[in-house]
């Protein structure tokens, strides 16, 4: 059973079957069929030889030790030397097999959940944090990978060799075999109560580990903030807290690791005493050779650890049923957004477009009585809201800070999907269309923008594949970019670093600019983009849109209102609800809640002259 904490991260409580999620695995399992059937082949192969290395002793000390003689030596040692041989033949191969194997499938169920998410919509991303997401992705996949090649691995090996040992006993002496085989339900039963309980212990150290990855991570990446808000010590305290914590727990879990371990060697002496006993009263008798005790006493030995191991191995497997359990419900997440079979079959995918069959997108954009409530809210932030937005027409969203802004443009970009009603692009229903094909044509500027790690040739490029360096320049210039690459030291070959952090947030956004113009949409988003420039670099900014909104329709997301003055229609935005529209000259002599957002950030005399050249208009 699975249940979920606050942070929405799964527990696996261990009472789930432990083989339940294997068929759901099948797909990713099945291409390697045969390399596993003949892995699992060679292992058992591998136990037998195993199992048989007794016997050799056995011969040994009753033919040579025991009878004081040399005949037939060489053969014997040949003859061992050949199974020794054939046995590390076999075991290369064996592990060479299961790593290739959990490679591959490690790769595939990666690859398979990375693809998945790029399908998912918005909503899952603002929904599941980062860490939870690379989880899934990197070790869930992982330990299912790990689980198919050497988990199952170890399983048919033991079996196997604890099935052969016991033959062989049964056949040399049942009797003995029998009294051992008395011990076995002792093993198991310590093996499951301890295995048990160190299961809940290393569960409890992921937990706290998984905390201090994060409180280190955020003592990083929150350094400026720490030491502004002089908070070192409170941090240097509760990170000191839970490492001690781990220490604890981890000496709780070595403690009863070596108890456990001091236990079962034990029993296994408890097996071997027995055999020493019996065997010895048996030979004193003349009943059992001296070889043939060595035998059991090795395979008194032996065959402990083997079970030993597959009850632990047993238990590892049903701690992954947690990790393909979460990996399956990724897997199972429908979009909320996504087209229909219909819509696949004409245009293509995310990943298999075809884009012959796309029509030329115009930019005319239409509300059509669109009642939307996001998936996890309960009311309505738009309610039968209609607009019609001709191509070309420049649309300004303003408001206050958490008004639903965003609501709008996420709408055209069909990153939501509205609860009622139809986004109409062209003329045609938006469903009606590929979301490929809305996006190729769609360029999309953030507030927070985000380069790629690589150069700033590669990051442009992802705007359009085939550019051309001399495209990528006029790109760059259109945008007043042009000289700030330039001043890089490799120009366009320049590396731009993880996240674009060798560039001030200024560069990143005149990148982010050129990378949109770039792709010559028909349709441009820019979401409060000049909010991380200077005033300096924002006339220059508010010049190139001048030239990159002629003749494409844009929606602006604005918090600095003299970027939208132009704008052909401005709406103003207050608790998701439209509550004012019209251009900056109507709205400012209407006095309504535009005209109050515009006086918090001007002087009297800029809003005086703004009311003059309205009404002046």
């Amino acid at each position: 059973m699975n249940t979920k904490d606050k942070k929405g991260e799964e527990k696996n409580e261990f009472k789930t079957l432990p083989l339940l999620g294997i068929p759901k695995l099948l797909p990713y399992i099945k291409p390697y069929k045969k390399t596993i059937i003949i892995m699992m082949t060679l292992g058992m192969l591998s136990s037998l030889a195993d199992s048989a290395y007794p016997l050799f002793n056995q011969y040994a000390i009753n033919n040579f030790i025991g009878k004081g003689t040399l005949n037939g030596l060489a053969a014997f040692i040949a003859m061992y030397i050949v199974v020794l041989v054939l046995q590390t033949i076999d075991n290369y191969i064996t592990v060479a097999m299961c790593g290739k194997v959990e490679m591959s499938v490690n790769r595939d169920l990666r690859n398979a959940s990375f693809s998945h998410l790029q399908e998912l919509s918005l909503f899952y991303f603002n929904t599941n944090n980062v860490g939870y997401i690379h989880a899934r992705v990197m070790s869930d996949s992982g330990k299912i990978g790990e689980m198919v090649a050497w988990r199952f691995m170890d399983i048919v090996w033991q079996l196997s060799y604890i099935i052969f040992v016991l033959m062989m006993m049964l056949a040399i002496n049942w009797k003995l075999a029998l009294i051992i085989l008395m011990l076995v339900p002792v093993v198991v039963i310590l093996v499951a109560i301890f295995q048990k309980k160190l299961l809940a212990i290393n569960r409890k150290i992921r937990e706290i580990n998984s905390k201090i990855t994060g409180n280190f991570n955020e003592g990083i990446t929150g350094a400026s903030s720490i030491k502004t808000l002089v908070v070192e010590d409170k941090i240097q305290e509760d990170f000191e807290k839970d490492t001690d914590k781990m220490r604890r727990t981890a000496v709780k879990s070595v403690r009863y690791s070596a108890f456990f371990t001091a236990i079962v060697t034990l029993v296994s002496s408890m097996a071997l005493a027995i055999v020493l006993w019996y065997g010895g009263n048996l030979s004193v008798e003349g009943l059992m050779t001296i070889g043939t005790i060595s035998v059991f006493a090795s395979y008194a030995l032996g065959i402990m650890e083997p079970i030993q191991n597959i009850v632990v191995t047993f238990s590892e497997i049903i701690a992954i049923q947690v990790n393909i359990e979460r990996f399956t419900r990724l897997m199972e997440t429908e979009s909320d957004v996504s087209d229909r079979p219909d819509v696949i079959e004409k245009y293509g995918d995310t990943f298999n477009p075809k884009k012959e069959n796309w029509e030329e997108l115009k930019g005319d954009v239409e509300f059509k009585d669109i009642t939307f409530c996001y998936p996890d809210g309960e009311e309505n932030v738009l309610e039968n809201f209609n607009l019609k937005v001709p191509q070309g027409t420049s649309v300004a969203i303003v408001g206050e800070t958490g008004a639903g802004k965003s609501t709008l443009v996420n709408l055209v970009c069909r990153f939501y999907k509205p609860t009622k009603g139809q986004i109409l692009i062209d003329g045609h229903d938006a469903a009606d269309r590929s979301i490929g094909w809305l996006h190729n044509s769609i360029g999309y500027v953030l507030q927070t923008p985000h380069l790629f790690s690589g150069s700033v040739r590669e990051n442009l490029k992802y705007g359009k594949e085939d550019a051309t360096d001399e495209e990528i320049w006029k790109a760059l210039d259109l945008v007043a970019a042009g000289d700030v690459v330039r001043r890089m030291e490799k120009g366009l070959d320049s590396d731009v670093g993880e996240g674009g952090n060798l560039l001030s947030t200024g560069e990143k956004q005149l990148l982010s600019f050129a990378r949109a113009i770039l792709s010559d949409p028909r349709i441009l988003i820019l979401d409060e983009a000049t909010a991380s420039i200077d005033t300096v670099t924002e006339k220059k900014i508010q010049n190139a849109i001048k030239v990159m909104t002629k003749g494409r329709t844009t929606f602006a997301i604005a918090h600095r209102l003299s970027t939208i003055t132009d704008s052909d229609v401005i709406l103003v935005v207050d608790d998701g609800r439209i509550v004012e529209s019209g251009t900056h000259e109507d709205l400012m002599i209407a006095g309504g809640r535009y005209y109050e957002l515009f006086t918090r950030q001007f002087d009297d005399l800029v809003v005086n002259k703004s009311i003059e050249k309205a009404l002046a208009h």
